[in-house]
Order: structure tokens, then sequence, then C-alpha cells
């Protein structure tokens, strides 16, 4: 039978997060806009270099700040025809992208490190005189970023948004940045020139173990790497939990940016109705949902057996259609070849264990043993011994049961 979807896509919710993203992100965009014009103002006036280096730092999360901005509003877009999932992995996309900014920056600060390194060992390894004014505004940088680091990581944990997360993690490594140049102002204004560099390698490293743990968040994402083994479990537990769930297989799960999708086949006793299956993969979703709310969707597959691996039999066993043409040539007899409608109610056809199972209900006629058929009337021995020898001649079927109607009218 066709799968059942669930699917939680709360308009109000995702609208609040997009908004909670855009409200940080505008208030990153102002800071870093503001840091940029003072740094580079105060690293001219006081001939501070790496206060100028720093600012083109800080441009550089100008630019991850607006990507960041794009990428939550479009993530926030209901699904469409052609993204019928939703837009959620425009935001793995941008932290894929981001983790690949840190991991450049770090790359630079080393190399930068270095390179101060081996110039401050040779002949003219001096470093031209500093105004004070250059280390204040370096630790106004730096308490400022710190400050817009730990804001963004807090809203970000708050709306679960991995990208917003990302982006804290620039903002962080911007902060420490601003260390290393304040480090290495104080420590020439100290003579002690050698710390920027020591300062440097050291941020260098930790930055890019920042952008290789963003980068490989959001790899594992886009190959739809699943839920632990321990979430896995108390998933598994709380569907087969579900009244009617007589088994559960194939869970999988799979992320997409601040939310899991799941689907799974549970099984059902294999002789209820198609509503009442229908019921128990609703309930066993919802429970899903509600016990594990980064669970953002659910799929349930209704099986009547563990079809892993399919029946054999699967495929070669006769449809509704000829089931219906089966019986009305075992009951009607001839009255059948006379194109007279089939003399039963209605039937039920259930397919268990590579077999059909058939039940067939009569309108309410005749006797409790006796049965109408057509023009004939079949005591319940004579039909009874005729579906016997028809049941043997015919393997595909299991068994066929009759039910007599009798009440009401």
């Amino acid at each position: 039978m066709p799968p059942n979807v669930l699917s939680r896509n709360d308009d109000a919710t995702a609208r609040a997060r997009s908004r909670g993203i855009r409200r940080v992100t505008l208030t990153a965009i102002a800071t870093n806009f503001s840091l940029v014009i003072g740094q580079i103002a105060v690293g001219l006036f006081a001939n501070a270099f790496s206060l100028v280096a720093d600012a083109a730092h800080t441009l550089s999360d100008l630019m991850t700040d607006l990507m960041v901005l794009v990428a939550g509003q479009q993530g926030a877009n209901p699904a469409d025809l052609d993204h019928p999932y939703g837009h959620g992995r425009i935001e793995t996309v941008a932290t894929l992208l981001l983790g690949a900014m840190l991991i450049a920056v770090g790359v630079g600060f080393l190399w930068a490190s270095g390179m101060r390194l081996q110039a401050m060992g040779g002949p003219s390894g001096s470093i031209p005189a500093l105004h004070p004014a250059a280390l204040v505004m370096a630790l106004v940088a730096l308490a400022a970023k710190e400050t817009l680091f730990r804001f963004t990581l807090a809203l970000a944990r708050r709306l679960r948004a991995p990208l917003l997360e990302a982006n804290a993690w620039h903002a962080r490594s911007d902060a420490a940045s601003s260390l290393v140049v304040a480090v290495g102002i104080g420590g020439s204004l100290l003579g002690f020139p050698f710390l920027e560099p020591l300062a440097a390698a050291l941020v260098g490293f930790l930055i890019m173990g920042m952008g290789l743990r963003q980068l490989w968040r959001a790899v594992r994402e886009l190959i739809d790497t699943g839920l632990s083994p321990e979430e896995l479990a108390r998933l598994r537990q709380t569907i087969s939990d579900t009244p009617g769930v007589t088994g559960l297989h194939e869970l999988r799960t799979r992320r997409m940016a601040h939310c899991v999708l799941c689907d799974a086949h549970v099984q059902v006793d294999p002789r209820i109705t198609v509503s009442e299956g229908h019921y128990i993969s609703d309930s066993g979703a919802l429970a899903a949902r509600v016990k594990h709310p980064e669970i953002s969707e659910v799929l349930v597959h209704v099986d009547t057996e563990d079809d892993d691996p399919i029946q054999p039999r699967t495929g070669r066993l006769p449809a509704r259609a000829a089931v219906l043409a089966d019986m009305s040539a075992l009951i009607g007899g001839e009255d059948e070849e006379n194109g007279k409608a089939a003399p039963f109610q209605r039937l039920q056809v259930h397919y268990i264990a590579g077999r059909v199972e058939v039940e067939v209900y009569f309108p309410p006629r005749g006797t409790a043993n006796e049965m109408s058929v057509g023009a004939v009337s079949l005591d319940a021995a004579t039909l009874r011994q005729r579906t016997n020898a028809w049941l043997a001649a015919h393997p595909d079927y299991r068994a066929i049961h009759y039910y007599v109607q009798t009440a009401p009218e």
C-alpha cells in the first residue's frame, strides 16, 4: 500500500527562526562595518599595518555575513515543486563554504606568522614605532568581536541553526585575529615583537580546527549521514511502542539543516483494515515527532509482514480483479457463465506469507446453514466440499472464509 507521509512544516516557527537569523546577522554586519572604519582610520594614523590587515579580515566577515543573511532567508522558504523537501540544504551549502573560509583563514595566519618570524631574523628585523592608540583600537575590536561571537552562538543553539553557529565561530576567528594584533602591538610597545608571530601560529591552528569541524559537519549532512546509534535506538523504541505496531524495519534518518527527516516501515496485523493501518502509522509518526523535537518529517510505510527480503512469490499472486473472477467462478458455478452478477456482497483479500487468503461476505439470505448463490442455494457442507477441492487445485490460495450477514437487515 502507498506510504503515509506526515510532515511538520510549521510556517510560524520557520518564519520566527528566519527573523532570528536575520536579526543577529544584521547586528554582525553593523558591528563589522563600524570596526572596519575604525581599524583602517586608527591603523593609518598609528602606523599599525597589522591593524589595517585585521580590518581586511573584518571586511571578509561582512561578505560572509551577507552570505548568511541570504542563505537564512532562502532556507526558510517553504517547499515547492522543484524543492519538495524545502530549501534547508541552502544553509548546509553555506555552512560548507564558511568552513572552507575558516580553514583558509587559519592557513593564512600560519603563513603570515612564518613570514614574520623569517623577517624578524633578517638584517632589518626592526618594526616601526607604533602609537598607543593602535593597542586601544585592537582591544576594542577584540571585545566587540568576542561579544558578537557569544551573542551569535547562543542564538544559533537556541534556533538550532548550524549555519549561524558556523558564522559565530567565524566571528571567534576574527576575535582571535584581533587578539593576535593586540598581542603583537602590545609586545611591540613593550619591546617583545616575537610574541605576535607565535600567537598567530597558535590561533591559526585553532581556526583551522574550527573550520574542519564545520566543514565535516556540512559534508556529513550532504552525504545523508543518519543519527547516531544511540539516537536511532531511542527513535526505534518510540515507534515500536506505538499500539498496533507489531514490528519495525528499514528505519532510516538524515539531516537537513536544523531538521531530521525520518522514514520507516511498520508492521501491523495483516487482517486489519486499511484505515486502521493508516491510523496506526499516524500514531507512530506523531509519537516520533513529539518525543524527538528535532524530527520535522516522518514517512511511514505500512507493511503486513517483514518484507526484507521480499517474498519470492510476490508479483505472481493474483490481483484483486483476478480474485473476484476466481471467487465468482467458484461460488457462482453455471450462473456466472450466464452473465449474472457475483452472488457475494464484498471480498476481503489478504496477501500473507506469499499466498492469498480471501474473506467472502454474503448478504442476509436463506438460513444460517444455507447461502443463496444466484438461482441455486448451497448448503454449508456442499460449499465446503467445493472450496476444499478448488483450494487443492490452486496453490496460490491459502484459505477461503465465508461470512453471512445476519443483522441488521
